[in-house]
């Protein structure tokens, strides 16, 4: 498999800034860019199977195709926050639009993508869905993989007893199976897939040469998630709903058939309002599906490339 190039941005924030990392795939001054968001607890090379998958398909394309694949504040090779209540949908929106300015200014951008799973789908929401903000081009296609407005309040409760965990691990393996057991609702994965997935989640705790493992991320992303109540989530549920509804970009919603945080009612809800969404199921699947199975990799390659 071909590697992405590590390319970084310097985003404005309250502490002086900070620097967010993208991982870039196929052809760097394509006019076509796909943008792709990760969600809360994880990083940009979630994507590398779809990238690499939308990179080959879009090969015959005039121009080809440039797939960003950001590692969200605080995760990956992104810089932390100083002040830890900068981890909201805000912030990593106005760093997605430093990031858009940047990739303009780079080559000119003249189709714009989003996929974005979980966390990564709602900061497409709100780009997708706010007035008036200066994008280099309109998002054209949407891809909310297992996201919606309203979000299950068991599935915060589940995610929130593990976040902010970034642990110690003697080994890779070791990290992955422990990964695993909080992760089985993302659905079936071979060994090797599993551990492909779980590399890029790890960091050595030092630079010594047998340090162990901790989980790629900045613990500080659990505090304001975990002020997150039932009644805060209602509110940000009918932003959320007001923003969908604003969307423009012809959208496509993937869930996990077994689900617990976008439910089949709201799923149903976002194809008859808003944008009208396209939905794909996927049966054997929670939250979230990983974009690796070929069937799911096809759905998202056809809806962006068909």
């Amino acid at each position: 498999m071909t590697q992405p190039t590590l390319n970084y941005v310097n985003c404005p924030d309250a502490t002086g800034g900070h620097r967010m990392a993208y991982w870039q795939w196929g052809q760097a001054d394509s006019p076509h860019v796909v943008v792709c968001v990760h969600g809360l607890s994880r990083q940009g090379r979630d994507f590398d199977v779809l990238a690499q998958a939308l990179v080959e398909q879009g090969a015959g394309r005039p121009g080809g195709l440039r797939v960003v694949c950001v590692d969200v504040v605080g995760r990956g090779e992104s810089d932390w926050l100083k002040d830890p209540m900068g981890y909201q949908l805000r912030t990593y929106a106005g760093d997605i639009l430093a990031l858009l300015g940047q990739l303009h200014a780079q080559a000119p951008v003249a189709s714009l993508d989003w996929v974005g799973t979980s966390m990564g789908g709602l900061i497409g929401v709100a780009v997708c869905g706010t007035p008036d903000l200066p994008l280099p081009a309109p998002v054209r296609c949407l891809v909310l993989n297992d996201v919606g407005p309203a979000i299950q309040w068991q599935a915060i409760v589940r995610i929130g007893a593990y976040l902010g965990q970034a642990g110690h691990f003697a080994s890779v393996q070791q990290a992955a199976d422990a990964m695993w057991a909080i992760s089985q609702s993302f659905g079936p994965h071979t060994p090797e897939q599993w551990l492909a997935l779980s590399r890029p989640m790890l960091r050595r705790v030092s630079d010594a040469a047998d340090a162990p493992w901790r989980l790629h991320y900045d613990p500080a992303i659990a505090v304001p998630f975990k002020q997150e109540t039932e009644e805060s989530a209602r509110q940000g549920e009918a932003m959320l709903w007001q923003l969908y509804d604003n969307i423009k970009a012809g959208t496509l919603v993937i869930r996990g058939k077994q689900s617990d945080l976008l439910s089949s009612q709201t799923a149903q809800a976002m194809t008859q309002r808003g944008p009208r969404a396209r939905l794909v199921e996927f049966e054997g699947v929670g939250h979230a599906p990983t974009l690796i199975a070929a069937d799911q990799v096809a759905a998202v390659a056809g809806f962006l490339l068909g």
